[in-house]
């Protein structure tokens, strides 16, 4: 467990918790000690990764769960795709509240803005696009 808590960079405590969580999990020795396999290392770096940007534990779980369960991996997409479209619409109704204070603008900071607003959203519509495709 020591070893691989440095190379994964993470306390030992770390991964005892996430042990006990059902996070990652190890086989037992006959004496009793702990031995992870190659994939709880990609494992660990994935959820620190997710920790990083703030994504709850059982969230993480799920994800995690996703990789090896086609049933579960299906309902979640669903899911994603739906919260990324309620996602989608929230920003467009908070652009939409937007364009006539960047209209009352100056020149300058008008085109500014507007032209982010065009480069970001036409990138945002062919990723999905390409994605659902």
């Amino acid at each position: 467990m020591g070893e691989l808590a440095e190379i994964a960079n993470v306390s030992k405590r770390t991964i005892d918790y996430y042990t006990s969580i059902g996070l990652i999990q190890a086989t037992r020795s006959k004496s009793n000690y702990r031995f992870y396999s190659e994939e709880v290392l990609v494992d660990l770096r994935f959820i620190e990764e997710c920790k990083k940007m703030h994504i709850p534990l059982e969230e993480i779980k799920r994800k995690l769960e996703m990789r090896t369960n086609q049933e579960i991996r299906t309902v979640e997409v669903e899911m994603q795709i739906n919260a990324v479209t309620l996602q989608m619409k929230q920003l467009q109704n908070e652009i939409s509240v937007l364009m006539p204070l960047i209209k009352n603008l100056d020149e300058k900071n008008k085109n500014g803005f507007s032209k982010k607003l065009s480069l970001e959203g036409s990138a945002l519509l062919q990723s999905l696009v390409s994605l659902t495709s």
